[in-house]
């Protein structure tokens, strides 16, 4: 997973603002934001996107499957 670039995409709208998404990522990279949707839950969002690796734990454990996780390869020489 080391060499694997890893992005979030909520499907604001749906997001209920359970948290849980926000628990099982080991990486930190989800929050809870401090705006509301449209139906007033406060939805999740990549609060530290540089952190991501792919591992769509985030995904597996949304009850409303409003989560997609994307995920490409570092390039070779590409430090980040």
């Amino acid at each position: 997973m080391a060499n694997v670039i890893g992005a979030v995409v909520v499907d604001v709208e749906a997001c209920k603002g359970c948290g849980l998404c926000v628990v099982a990522c080991p990486h930190q990279v989800l929050a809870q934001n401090k705006q509301v949707n449209s139906r007033g839950y406060h939805y999740s969002f990549m609060d530290n996107p540089e952190a991501c690796i792919g591992c769509a734990n985030c995904a597996v454990i949304c009850p409303d499957t409003c989560i997609t996780v994307y995920r490409v390869k570092k390039p070779q020489n590409a430090e980040l």
